[in-house]
């Protein structure tokens, strides 16, 4: 059984920082890839950044040089360092993992003040 939790969100001001953690508190598989997405009111969900367990990262072109993505495949765990927050960063952000199946987490709320 995969459980994926986030936790880390929060309200920041704009410029600031945050940093999302996520852990599959279930039973530990090798994901083929964990991602985190966000979903703004009245939008879509979309990807934000994503690590294979290779190591191999992407990233959304409106978060590169502000968010990294790292993670330990071993311990289903991924991380994602958000820099220089914007108010348009506002959104629910969600773990995903990938196996055969994909798993996401509930999503924890992101919420940048101008």
């Amino acid at each position: 059984q995969v459980h994926l939790v986030e936790s880390g969100g929060g309200l920041v001001q704009a410029g600031g920082s945050l940093r999302l953690s996520c852990a599959n508190s279930g039973s530990i598989v090798h994901f083929n890839i964990m991602a985190w997405y966000r979903q703004a009111p009245g939008k879509q969900r979309e990807l934000v950044a994503g690590i294979s367990s290779g190591g191999s990262t992407n990233y959304a072109d409106y978060v590169k040089g502000r968010f990294t993505i790292s993670g330990d495949s071993a311990k289903n765990t991924v991380y994602l360092q958000m820099n220089s927050l914007k108010p348009e960063d506002t959104a629910v952000y969600y773990c995903n993992a990938q196996r055969i199946g994909t798993y996401w987490g509930q999503g924890t709320q992101v919420t940048v003040s101008s």
